[in-house]
């Protein structure tokens, strides 16, 4: 009797937000939904690997060694296969072994840095290899992220030039080309976010200078929805939006979505409307704390301040299913505050929000 009561909270969880999909929430416009399925598959639900994987290098090594320490996390939450964790390590240090075939991909004035990088990452596989000799999980599991956050910086090392250029219409919003990473200060604890430039330059750029303007200090979360969404940006008084000073206008910012596999993003329009059913983007919705620009239903160009964080909940909105993909614009994840993003509600504030790292990759628009 429980098992069928827990199966029919589910089915009913699941009814409610195509619902809600159907009939829009507010300001962030919800789509209808398409019959299509997204393909399914392990999709990736950590959203500092879909940062990694979102960054415009091409070194499979690197790629290889990401994946086998990815991979521990999988293996222990699986009945704990600390021979298949062995086998991952064995296969990370085999990698590293090559050195040459990794620095290939680091321009030669960044190469010392990366050899430390990896003699680091080295010395923790081994430490690793010896607690996985005494099974002991949460310790391997700390030591694993330590040594991804090494790959970070060994695969944005390998990172030398913007990879496209922004249409020239777009010429005259903030461009991010890279990376930045912004600290939140809320009344129920601290966030940090990392925006993606490289994926998101137009979405993520209004942002950081939003952010940079102070425009999010003292703003309160709008609306929220439990395992769903938390949404803000909208400011004190009748605008929707950020109005620029400079202009007097409001600014709109253009859906912007990079899709796995091309080298540069689809501006304008949803992939269900362009017809791309099955297509995937680089940033996706399947992680806890993916940060979306918010939009109005039916403007595919009329996102301006508010922006959300997705709650996931693979009950509702399974990864490589998600009936959101494609239709909104992923622009970073969450890093750091898990649990604080769980416990803000409608009515919490943003005290503060600050560029922490990266606001040298900010390009402000010229004055024409």
């Amino acid at each position: 009797m429980l098992n069928l009561f827990k199966s029919w909270v589910k089915n009913s969880l699941k009814a409610i937000l195509l619902l809600t999909i159907f009939l829009g929430i507010g300001t962030a416009g919800w789509t209808p939904t398409s019959n299509a399925g997204l393909p399914a598959g392990n999709a990736i639900t950590d959203g500092k690997a879909l940062l990694r994987y979102a960054l415009p290098i091409d070194n499979q090594p690197v790629r290889k060694l990401q994946a086998s320490l990815e991979d521990i996390s999988n293996q222990l939450r699986a009945n704990k296969r600390w021979g298949a964790v062995n086998n991952d390590l064995k296969q990370a240090l085999r990698i590293l072994d090559k050195p040459s075939q990794i620095l290939a991909s680091v321009p030669e004035e960044r190469q010392p840095q990366a050899q430390a990088w990896m003699t680091e990452l080295k010395s923790g596989i081994i430490e690793l290899q010896e607690l996985v000799k005494t099974k002991q999980k949460e310790p391997i599991l700390d030591g694993r992220a330590k040594l991804l956050n090494l790959v970070s910086l060994l695969e944005e090392s390998m990172v030398t030039k913007f990879p496209f250029e922004v249409p020239a219409e777009y010429s005259k919003l903030p461009q991010l080309k890279g990376r930045a990473r912004i600290a939140f200060k809320t009344n129920k604890g601290d966030l940090t976010v990392v925006v993606d430039g490289y994926s998101a330059p137009v979405t993520a750029g209004n942002f950081v200078d939003l952010v940079q303007r102070g425009f999010y200090n003292g703003l309160e979360f709008t609306r929220s929805e439990e395992s769903y969404f938390l949404q803000t940006g909208d400011p004190v008084g009748k605008e929707a939006g950020f109005i620029d000073p400079q202009t007097g206008k409001y600014r709109a910012v253009p859906l912007e979505i990079l899709v796995a596999g091309e080298k540069e993003p689809t501006y304008g329009t949803t992939l269900e409307e362009a017809g791309r059913y099955l297509d995937m983007p680089v940033l996706p919705f399947s992680s806890f704390g993916a940060l979306v620009m918010a939009r109005p239903e039916n403007e595919a160009n009329g996102g301006s301040s508010q922006i959300f964080f997705f709650l996931f909940e693979p009950e509702l909105t399974p990864a490589g299913r998600n009936l959101l993909d494609g239709r909104y614009a992923v622009f970073g994840y969450l890093t750091q505050g898990r649990e604080i993003l769980d416990k803000l509600k409608a009515g919490d504030k943003i005290e503060s929000a600050t560029v922490v790292q990266g606001i040298e990759n900010l390009l402000q628009p010229q004055a024409s």
